[in-house]
């Protein structure tokens, strides 16, 4: 049974576009997931303007996940990271209690190609909101795969259909990338509070209803969750346990607005570090910062 249906609204990021799905004034999460992005797909040529650069920016009390179908990024971070990130590999940033980073598209800039992928941010519990920053990347070979019946599944992160993820993570959740064949069919795991699909490619079929690209399903609890793909589709699935009501503003997150409030005023005066290489330039915080973050 299907809750509610996330059509992605699309957002130019000056240069960039993307499908912003979460939040969602009628869904703000699922599970921990707390922001979702569907980056592209997009075709860039080469030589492309560097505003299209996510320059230094700071994050409080979540984790970042950047899973990309095709492209690759540079991020660099606070705490030394300097990190190709390139599709079907696994990285994972814990702001906790602050952390900034930049995303460049320098690989892309050079020798242009496509750009799709999705990233999600995922709200830390209460107790690990403070939690020191940190970096992890996994490689493909890291992380469980399975195939069956014209489905492909990679698990990204947490636990599902009896495999575990290498990545550390804070609270349970699960999060999947298939690869459908048409016919294919999946089935979202059970087990957890809160479950959804979002399709990022092609068509799929639920409920004896279709869907397509940019479109988030989101299951009623404990109720049957099947997807049967009716092309060649890109599914992520994705969910967990709810953490309570979270508050975001900018790029921070948190379960107390008065750390918000600290965060905003941390990053105006200059108190939170640059990455080493990314120490000329920074986004400064908006006038006036949107209720739901610009990436």
């Amino acid at each position: 049974m299907i809750d509610l249906v996330i059509d992605s609204r699309r957002r130019d990021l000056g240069g960039f576009e993307v499908g912003r799905v979460l939040p969602h004034a009628r869904r703000r999460m699922v599970g921990p997931f707390v922001f979702f992005d569907h980056m592209g797909p997009m075709e860039f040529a080469p030589g492309f303007p560097r505003g299209a650069d996510v320059r230094p920016h700071p994050h409080i009390g979540l984790s970042t996940v950047t899973y990309l179908f095709e492209g690759e990024i540079t991020h660099r971070d606070s705490v030394g990271s300097e990190v190709a990130i390139v599709p079907g590999e696994m990285n994972w940033m814990t702001a906790g209690r602050g952390i900034t980073h930049s995303e460049r598209f320098d690989r892309l800039r050079r020798d242009g190609g496509r750009m799709h992928g999705i990233q999600a941010w995922v709200a830390l519990p209460r107790e690990d909101e403070e939690t020191a920053p940190g970096f992890t990347h996994h490689g493909a070979a890291d992380l469980p795969t399975y195939e069956s019946g014209g489905l492909w599944g990679r698990l990204i992160a947490g636990e599902a259909f009896g495999a575990k993820a290498a990545v550390k993570i804070h609270s349970p959740m699960f999060y999947v990338h298939w690869r459908l064949k048409p016919g294919a069919k999946a089935e979202v795991p059970g087990g957890y509070a809160e479950r959804a699909a979002y399709v990022a490619a092609g068509e799929i079929e639920a409920g004896g209803r279709a869907y397509g690209a940019g479109q988030m399903l989101v299951f009623a609890a404990g109720a049957p969750a099947a997807i049967e793909a009716r092309s060649e589709a890109i599914v992520m699935a994705l969910g967990g346990e709810p953490l309570g009501e979270r508050f975001v503003e900018w790029n921070f997150v948190s379960s107390r607005r008065e750390r918000i409030e600290q965060a905003k005023a941390d990053w105006r005066a200059g108190r939170m570090k640059l990455p080493d290489l990314d120490h000329d330039e920074f986004i400064p915080l908006p006038a006036e910062p949107p209720t739901h973050p610009p990436s």
